[in-house]
């Protein structure tokens, strides 16, 4: 089942020359390009790859071959391998036509292997050559569109992390603050326990020093009172006689 991106892409296969069936054997560079082209036509690519690479064998100047076996390496889905060929040959082609088509096809290996930009620029440098390209210009918005929703796609996966980071750094600072509640409660309980603790070491020893002090100050007073008293009570006694009778 064909993806949106091969749905989008139509690839050109240039037969620069046709040809009938022919021996395997002394094969000349535009018997194993026929012979390419017939496999080719068959849908037999992984075995049109090996007569186009035999022609470049022969000759590795040919960009014919150079280009269908662009084009074989594309319908195996081997995209990267692909591009790479499309990019060799499109730089040892002189003619604007065939560069012009080894540069879209180029953009369409770039497309299926996720490159999008890449594509972009080969379907732009493609329609330079060939402004009349109706395949270039309609791959061309194709990739141009794609771009746009991947790059929607992205920011919204990046608000989302965002958001999703912000909701995690929040809860920490949520579970830091109740941390410090749960600390300074601690404490107070702490403080209020060693007041209690005090109070009642206190209450067990009795009065403090400064009671002890000034109980005992007011018992010296009292006794100084009570031995003021007694010396009066003398001294008056000597004072007074007791009348005698006549």
């Amino acid at each position: 089942m064909k993806t949106n991106i091969e749905r989008g892409v139509t690839i050109l296969l240039i037969f620069w020359l046709t040809g009938v069936s022919f021996t395997i054997y002394a094969q000349s560079e535009k018997n194993l390009i026929r012979q390419g082209n017939g496999l080719y036509e068959e849908k037999k690519f992984s075995e049109s790859e090996v007569a186009y690479r035999k022609a470049i064998d022969k000759n590795n100047m040919s960009s014919d071959a150079g280009f269908n076996l662009g084009d074989a390496l594309f319908k195996q889905k081997k995209y990267e391998d692909a591009g790479k060929q499309f990019l060799e040959n499109s730089s040892a082609i002189t003619s604007n036509n065939k560069k012009s088509a080894s540069l879209y096809n180029l953009g369409n290996s770039f497309l299926n292997a996720n490159k999008i930009q890449e594509s972009i620029e080969a379907y732009k440098n493609s329609l330079k050559l060939n402004p009349g390209s109706k395949e270039a210009k309609y791959n061309l918005a194709y990739a141009q569109d794609l771009l746009k929703l991947q790059q929607q796609q992205q920011q919204q996966q990046q608000n989302k992390d965002q958001k999703d980071q912000d909701k995690k750094d929040n809860k920490k600072e949520d579970q830091h603050k109740d941390q410090n509640k749960d600390q300074n409660k601690n404490q107070d309980n702490k403080q209020n326990q060693n007041q209690k603790d005090q109070q009642q070491q206190q209450q067990q020893r009795g009065i403090s020093k400064e009671d002890a002090q000034r109980l005992l100050n007011a018992i010296a007073n009292d006794e100084k009172n009570v031995q003021e008293k007694v010396k009066l009570a003398k001294a008056a006694q000597e004072k007074v006689k007791t009348l005698r009778n006549w």
